[in-house]
């Protein structure tokens, strides 16, 4: 079949559009920037802004099913740009295919929509309400049009979100380098006091759970209408899996510590400053969400997703990092 993807330049929605392509899908995918990797290997590349009304319903023609992964990531930002990308083009994305019949939308949502960041969220399930309050713009948005896609769920329309959680793996452009480039500049401070448990997914088993949805999605597919997790579902003390990675990635170990109070107040300061300085086009070093996602549990059961979808994390968390070691010139820039 013929597939959208959107934000196929990113780490996961080029994962996705490769394996759909490898798999004998015809892809199509949507971003800002052109994508000549991918437009080598056969993928159709459509490049415009997906909060532009006229450019998802251009780009969705002729295709039978959609996998939206565009979104602004970030801590940090101007809530206009994180409104417009986030729920302003996935609303615009559902009205496309509702004008063009299309019969499926796989939406990759986040599992930061149900943290509050307030205290440890563990072993939560899909009951688990959205999040009362947020650090950051991005998982408010992320939660808003999570929902919409959700309550789109209509024949001939059907719709599921996925929450993969904390995605990493050879190629990352955000996470991994970004941690990586701190921990070479001495920045990075690991969590002090006991000991957190959080999960993460490995991005070959996050690019399963996308394709898993989208070949089971169907009006009347169990899992139409619902928001899944996805995870490796072996979480690890936060410090740990840091140290681990890192070590997989080739950067230097970290042993300073910070206290979970001391991180977040710096998150407050530094967020304040570049508030007062207008500076809105970088993240500050700390903000506030990530203080809260060093230093608190975060971890959830994905027995629904794998019940309902077939999920399996096929990727260890220890054969991730054996790819990660092998593939180093990979990581991305921390742009």
């Amino acid at each position: 079949m013929r597939v959208l993807v959107t934000g196929g330049g990113g780490f996961l929605g080029r994962a996705i559009a490769l394996r759909l392509l490898a798999r004998g899908d015809e892809v199509v995918t949507l971003g800002r920037t052109d994508q000549p990797a991918l437009r080598a290997a056969g993928v159709e590349v459509f490049r415009g802004d997906i909060g532009d009304h006229a450019v998802a319903h251009a780009a969705v023609v002729g295709s039978q099913a959609v996998v939206h992964t565009a979104a602004k990531v970030a801590s940090w930002g101007r809530a206009a740009d994180f409104h417009r990308t986030n729920v302003v083009g996935t609303q615009n994305l559902i009205a496309a295919c509702r004008a063009h019949k299309i019969a499926r939308l796989v939406y990759t949502s986040s599992s930061s929509v149900a943290y509050n960041g307030t205290g440890d969220v563990e072993g939560i399930d899909e009951s688990h309400p959205y999040a009362a309050r947020f650090d950051a713009h991005y998982p408010r948005t992320k939660a808003l049009a999570e929902q919409m896609v959700l309550t789109a769920n209509a024949p001939p329309l059907a719709t599921v979100a996925l929450r993969p959680h904390l995605v990493w793996g050879p190629g990352d452009t955000q996470l991994l380098p970004r941690a990586i480039a701190a921990a070479r500049a001495g920045r990075l401070r690991l969590p002090a006091g006991p000991p957190k448990l959080v999960d993460c997914t490995y991005i070959d088993n996050a690019v399963d759970a996308h394709v898993l949805a989208l070949d089971r999605l169907a009006p009347d597919a169990a899992c139409a209408g619902k928001a899944y997790f996805i995870s490796q579902g072996a979480p690890l003390p936060m410090a740990e899996l840091i140290a681990r990675v890192l070590a997989a990635a080739g950067a230097p170990a970290v042993d300073k510590t910070i206290s979970p109070g001391t991180l977040y107040l710096a998150g407050c300061l530094a967020e304040a400053a570049y508030a007062a300085l207008r500076i809105r086009d970088r993240e500050p070093p700390i903000t506030r969400f990530v203080a809260r996602q060093m230093t608190t549990a975060h971890w959830f059961d994905i027995g629904a997703a794998r019940r309902d979808l077939g999920y399996q994390p096929r990727v260890s968390i220890e054969e991730g990092l054996r790819r990660l070691t092998a593939s180093r010139s990979s990581l991305g820039p921390a742009t």
